[in-house]
């Protein structure tokens, strides 16, 4: 039984998909005017987790990704410029550069994250024709009136609106809101943008409302709709989705399908950085992934806590994590991976604990300790040792392979001419011969029967 916490209800439910064996799930994608900094990747890598826990007990899930290539403006007030129209102004290129190159980049960080990419990235400007169909049917329903600027929803018109919200982000949205005396209530939200009249943008579309393009909160409906059907059963952000773009969606879905657009709603908290203070390309304290030596590295700091739990960054927990992903790795180099079985009561008894932990909402920072002491067991075999954690690693996505290390000639000439200074009792030669090997990336332990190299 899987267990899982859903944010429509505020409490851990059981998780039972529409489908018997199948799993739709979609995960709001990024925007790609800028690089995806560690704080945006922390969402990407609990949903893997996510996926991969769902995978791991059977399930055959059929993941969505939106790509947003147009609509995000600068404030989710609807106010702003298009965050990849100004993109494109200040690198001097087309919208279409842009996007093309941040993609392509955001794909690269998820692979060097060992992150499973979705059946299918879908782009918002592949769905615009949807997207107009939704807001004419939303119009149709008499949900929408027009202002200036552009098409809004009314949400005094859906007695369900904010049903995603708790006390906190009621509070949140209430205090981040802006006066727009066109709109009739503070938190209605534009469906369609109309094209300012002194510009031409990059992207714009004809509509029955006149030149523009779609509001950010309406492609990630259609996009779901489309390609998952409604309801589905799970759909994935970070946290701050929640009090504005979660709830559009949910309003749009409600209002134009009579029916919930996802069944569970679950989030990711945010990375945090020095003082508290969210990781933000706003708050000027972002990093990027190729400023940390080991990706994995990262990833490993993310499973050390739980997901819906706020993660310190530092230049001491990223450390950390190297060190000890790399602990973990030379463990597992160390086992020989030929002997017997020697409990395999004991083996299926760890693997029904790790089973436990991931089906209780994700319990990663359980797992992983929980490896940590199964290598410690005397009671368990290597090969039944490193067998388990291949099979964690199924969900971990830690890439905990057996590394096949074949030692350099020159490498192993140095550590000969060093045995032999040992055996003439020149010790100070062989002192120095062992930095050099150190030096050169290898270490070298010496035991009753010779030597043992390691890399």
């Amino acid at each position: 039984m899987i267990k899982l916490y859903n944010t429509l209800t505020r409490k851990v439910e059981e998780f039972k998909p529409i489908n018997d064996k199948e799993v739709r799930l979609y995960t709001c994608g990024p925007t790609v005017y800028s690089f995806a900094h560690i704080g945006n990747l922390k969402t990407y890598i609990f949903e893997d987790v996510l996926k991969r826990v769902l995978e791991y007990n059977g399930y055959n899930v059929k993941h969505i990704m939106n790509i947003t290539d147009v609509g995000h403006l600068t404030s989710d007030e609807d106010e702003g410029e298009d965050k990849l129209e100004k993109s494109a102004a200040k690198e001097k290129k087309t919208v279409l550069d842009i996007v093309e190159f941040y993609t392509k980049h955001f794909k690269e960080d998820l692979e060097k994250l060992n992150i499973e990419f979705p059946d299918r990235f879908i782009k918002a400007t592949e769905t615009i024709e949807d997207q107009i169909e939704l807001i004419k049917t939303l119009e149709e329903k008499g949900y929408t009136y027009k202002t200036s600027d552009g098409i809004y929803f009314d949400t005094s018109k859906l007695p369900s609106y904010g049903v995603l919200w708790g006390e906190k982000e009621q509070t949140d949205l209430i205090s981040r809101i802006e006066e727009n005396k066109e709109k009739k209530h503070p938190q209605d939200f534009a469906l369609w943008k109309f094209s300012p009249k002194d510009k031409k943008r990059q992207m714009e579309w004809a509509s029955p409302w006149g030149i523009g393009f779609p509001g950010w909160h309406t492609e990630c409906v259609v996009i779901a709709a489309k390609a998952l059907g409604v309801p589905f059963d799970i759909h994935c952000g970070g946290i701050d989705h929640i009090s504005v773009h979660h709830t559009n969606e949910i309003a749009q879905a409600e209002a134009a399908y009579n029916s919930r657009l996802a069944n569970f709603w679950m989030h990711g908290e945010f990375l945090v950085a020095k003082d508290d203070v969210k990781m933000g390309k706003s708050k000027g304290n972002i990093i990027t992934l190729s400023d940390i030596e080991d990706p994995l590295s990262y990833r490993y700091l993310n499973l050390t806590a739980h997901y819906k739990s706020k993660l310190a960054f530092s230049k001491e927990s990223i450390e950390g994590a190297r060190i000890s992903l790399n602990k973990l790795r030379e463990k597992i180099n160390e086992l020989d991976i030929n002997s017997e079985p020697k409990s395999p009561e004991l083996k299926k008894k760890y693997q029904n604990q790790f089973l436990d932990f991931i089906n209780n909402d994700l319990d990663m920072p359980k797992a992983l300790a929980l490896t940590w002491e199964l290598l410690k067991d005397d009671n368990l075999s290597d090969i039944e040792k490193y067998e388990l954690i291949q099979d964690f690693d199924k969900v971990f996505g830690l890439k905990l392979k057996k590394e096949e290390i074949k030692i350099p000639e020159e490498i192993i000439n140095l550590a000969n001419e060093r045995e032999k200074a040992r055996q003439e009792k020149n010790f100070k030669k062989a002192d120095e011969l062992r930095k050099l090997i150190e030096e050169k990336g290898y270490s070298i332990k010496d035991e009753e029967t010779g030597f043992v190299i390691k890399k």
